[in-house]
Parts: C-alpha cells; sequence; structure tokens
C-alpha cells in the first residue's frame, strides 16, 4: 500500500490569459501535515478546489487516496474532508440540528450516526454548544463546528482552507492544538499565509507564489536556507559606538556589523552577520561588548528568519534587506508617504485661494450693504408718505359714509320694489312658452 495520499502532476489551470497554477507537482505522505503558504492570489484556493473536484485544472491531474480527480471524483470526495474558507453553515440551525443533516449526508444511520456524532463532538469539544444555535456562535466555535463536519465520515485526508484566519489569539492557539491532535491520525493540508502559524502547526511546508511552487522543505531547512546566522545586540547611548562597532567585528566568525533601527531613542542596535550559519557567537560578542565599556542591553539571535525567506522567495532578494523586511514595501510606503504629503501641501493651497476669494466678495458686499441702505432710507421716507396719504383717504371716505347714510333707507325700498317688478315680468315670459308650447303640439 502505498504512503503517498495525495499526488499531483503538472497541474496548470488559466482563466482566459491569466494563469492562476502554472506546472504544479508535489505530493503528501500519509500521517504528515503539510503547510501550504503564500501570498493573497498565488493559487492556494485553487489548487485546493481541484484536489477537492470542485473546478478542474486545465492541464495535468492529481490523484487523492488513489483516486483520480478526472475518472473517480465520488471516490476523491469520500476520501477527504474539506474545511473551506467560508465555513459553509446553515445559521439557522441547532449545532445538533447541522450534525445530525451531516451524519444523513454521508450515508450514515441508526447507531453508526450517533456512534460517529458522539465521537466528532468530543474530538472537536463543541460538547457545551450543541444545543446552541450556529448563529450565536463565536468564530472559533464555528470553526470547531466546521471541523466537526469534516471528520464525520471519518476521511483518511483533511483539505482545510485558512482555518485560523479572523480568530483571535486565544481561538487561534485552541484550533491549532486541534489540527495538530488530528493530524497525528490523518494526512492534512493546510493552506495559510502566515509562516508563524504554519511553522508551530506544520511537518513540511510548501511555499507557491504566481502559481508556481517556488519551496518544499521542513521548517528547518528553510531557517538553514534564510542564510548565515544573525544576532541583534542593543547598547545604551552614551559609550563610543565606533570602538564597539570595530571590537565586534574583530570577533573570529564576524562577517559585517550593521546599524539599525532602535526601539527607543536612548539606544543603539546593531546587526551583527555572522559568517557561518550555524555559529554561535554569543560569548565572544559579550566580552567585546564588556571590553569596549558600552552598556549591553540585550543581545538575541534572529528571530525572523523564516519570514525573511518568505519574502525572499516571494518578492525576490533584491527586495529583502539583512533585516527580513521588505524594501519593495518600504519603497511602496515612503512613495505613499510623499504623495499624501503633496496631497496635502495642495489642498492647503486651494484652501488658501478659496479664502482669498471668499474675501473679495465680501468687499463688495460691504460697499453693496451701504448702497442698499441708503436706497431703503429713502424708500421708508417714502412710504412714509403714502402712508399719511392713505390716512387722508380713509377720512374723506368715513366722512362720505357718514352723509350718504341717511339716503340708504330710501335707495333699499325702490331696489324692493324693482325687483317685485322683474319677478312678475318673468312669470308672464313663463306663461307665454307654455301656451306657445300647446300650440306647437296642437298643429303636430
Amino acid at each position: 500500500m502505498s504512503d503517498v495520499m495525495i499526488e499531483a502532476r503538472s497541474l496548470t489551470k488559466r482563466y482566459g490569459d491569466f494563469k492562476a497554477l502554472d506546472n504544479v507537482s508535489f505530493e503528501v505522505k500519509r500521517g504528515e501535515v503539510l503547510g501550504f503558504l503564500g501570498p493573497n492570489g498565488a493559487g492556494k484556493t485553487t489548487t485546493m478546489k481541484i484536489l477537492t473536484c470542485f473546478i478542474a485544472p486545465t492541464e495535468g491531474t492529481a490523484k487523492v487516496n488513489g483516486c483520480d480527480v478526472f475518472t473517480d471524483s465520488l471516490g476523491v470526495r469520500s476520501s477527504l474532508g474539506y474545511l473551506a474558507e467560508a465555513n459553509p453553515l446553515y445559521t439557522e440551525m441547532l449545532v445538533l440540528e447541522f450534525l445530525q443533516w451531516v451524519t444523513r449526508m454521508r450515508g450514515l444511520e441508526g447507531n453508526d450516526a450517533r456512534k460517529r456524532l458522539k465521537m466528532v463532538v468530543e474530538q472537536t469539544d463543541i460538547g457545551d454548544v450543541i444545543g446552541q444555535g450556529i448563529a450565536t456562535l463565536s468564530k472559533g466555535f464555528r470553526q470547531r463546528v466546521g471541523l466537526a463536519a469534516t471528520l464525520m465520515h471519518e476521511p483518511p485526508i483533511l483539505i482545510l482552507d485558512e482555518p485560523m484566519s479572523g480568530l483571535d489569539p486565544n481561538q487561534t492557539v485552541e484550533i491549532r492544538e486541534l489540527i495538530r491532535e488530528i493530524g497525528k491520525e490523518r494526512t492534512v493540508i493546510l493552506s495559510t499565509h502566515s509562516m508563524s502559524e504554519a511553522e508551530k502547526t506544520c511537518d513540511r511546508l510548501l511555499i507557491i507564489t504566481k502559481g508556481k511552487i517556488v519551496a518544499d522543505d521542513t521548517p528547518e531547512g528553510l531557517r538553514r536556507a534564510a542564510g548565515n546566522t544573525r544576532y541583534y545586540a542593543t547598547f545604551a547611548k552614551g559609550g563610543d559606538i565606533t570602538d564597539t562597532k570595530t571590537r565586534l567585528g574583530n570577533v573570529t566568525g564576524v562577517a559585517r556589523i550593521e546599524e539599525v533601527p532602535a526601539a527607543n531613542s536612548g539606544e543603539i542596535r546593531l546587526a551583527i552577520v555572522a559568517k557561518d550559519k550555524h555559529a554561535d557567537l554569543r560569548e565572544e560578542l559579550i566580552k567585546s561588548a564588556v571590553d569596549a565599556g558600552s552598556v549591553l542591553l540585550d543581545l538575541s539571535g534572529e528571530v525572523n528568519a523564516l519570514e525573511r525567506r518568505f519574502a525572499e522567495l516571494t518578492l525576490g532578494k533584491d527586495a529583502v534587506d539583512d533585516n527580513g523586511k521588505a524594501k519593495k514595501r518600504a519603497r511602496a510606503s515612503a512613495k505613499k508617504a510623499e504623495v499624501k504629503k503633496a496631497e496635502v501641501k495642495k489642498a492647503e493651497a486651494k484652501k488658501a485661494g478659496k479664502e482669498a476669494e471668499e474675501a473679495e466678495p465680501e468687499e463688495e458686499d460691504e460697499e453693496n450693504s451701504e448702497d442698499s441702505e441708503d436706497s431703503k432710507g429713502s424708500e421708508d421716507s417714502k412710504g412714509s408718505g403714502s402712508e399719511t396719504s392713505d390716512d387722508a383717504d380713509d377720512s374723506d371716505d368715513a366722512d362720505d359714509s357718514e352723509d350718504d347714510s341717511g339716503d340708504s333707507d330710501e335707495d333699499d325700498r325702490e331696489d324692493d320694489r324693482e325687483d317685485d317688478r322683474e319677478d312678475d315680468n318673468d312669470a308672464s315670459d313663463e306663461d307665454a312658452d307654455e301656451d306657445e308650447d300647446k300650440n306647437e303640439d296642437g298643429e303636430k
């Protein structure tokens, strides 16, 4: 029986002119926990989807537990448990309801289903939330429920896509320990972009960038490939740093010494690069610092060797400095800061110009307001004269109404007599119209 559980051969995936994967080949053996690393967009998820039969490669092929992804996709799917990055859960369900549904989807019934459900609940330690709604769970517990679902049918292979994404530090530790425990009995592929997480969880690391495999080694192997040993010495300011650098540089096994940014303004930090990858120069470095009369605050080995190696592989050696920092990103940050500074200056100049433009209309408005006040004063004087005239007219009208009040009763009686005469005329006209209508009817 072969120990190779996953075998990928010349996998290539194209989307139009874009190559998401470019001739990718690798193997994963039984009981191995493989870390699949790369920056965002490197091709990790595309590889996962091909291995789980979600998409087909443009070229190449892959086998999972001896089953071909083209000719035996059902055999592939029954051999693995896949936890996608999105962790698809039915949040309207209770945890127990969801896991019972998973048992039915996996063809488990009766006692077998109950035994498996109990086992995965214990494995993933979700017994305390088994009666809760999935919607009420924290991100960490949702990841645990997702893992329980992938383990339900006892697959020999697990493929986990960014299982610790979005978790807080405590949840990350819990899920990491759970994956390591699961990995003792199964083959696991863990996709991540965090080198530190992969180092703590995986036996072997595979790094992909721009659709190509650029490294396949153990964490220790990649650390050795990062280059010569580095030490970082921190001194208090005040001593003769030039003499200190000279004495440290004379230590046997030291290749070069460089001053690097210190954490505090009252400190000086030196990067000491050894000639040998495995050299231990700490004792000699401390003696030299004491002989120079400098106050040595700290001496430590490099802690970011893997991160530096990852940056070298994914960005290129020329883009990484001796401290493991990405020069390209540093330049991009500096350029961004310059652009922002220029934008601020431009905005300030624009604001000053706008304020100057607004100042001129204000002077014009003051002149206009003075003119308007003068015109308003003349209009007010005219208005007061017209009001006096109107008052005189009103008094005349009042006098006329008093003179006419004596004639109003006679006028009213005359109007009543005219109305009576008009009513009589209207009645006569109506009688005449009726007679005319009768005559016309008789003629017909």
